[in-house]
């Protein structure tokens, strides 16, 4: 029986994909934490878990104290 994407996967891919598609560019600002649980109908702490997600993957950098922006691609 196949199981329902987890919550901050479906938001990491579906962000990860509107980077890929163009539609979020290098340098482009994300939404807060706040802002990503309020959009998506979820607990803060799983849209923690999608940002650290697209931070693992490399697609998204954070600043302290300015926010969480679209990474450059890799080289």
């Amino acid at each position: 029986m196949p199981t329902a994407e987890a919550p901050f996967r479906r938001i990491a891919n579906d962000i990860a994909a509107k980077i890929k598609s163009g539609e979020l560019k290098p340098g482009d600002r994300l939404p807060s934490t706040r802002e990503l649980a309020e959009s998506y109908g979820v607990h803060m702490n799983t849209a923690y878990r999608a940002m650290s997600l697209l931070h693992d993957r490399e697609l998204i950098t954070g600043q302290p104290g300015r926010g969480t922006y679209v990474a450059e691609p890799p080289a």
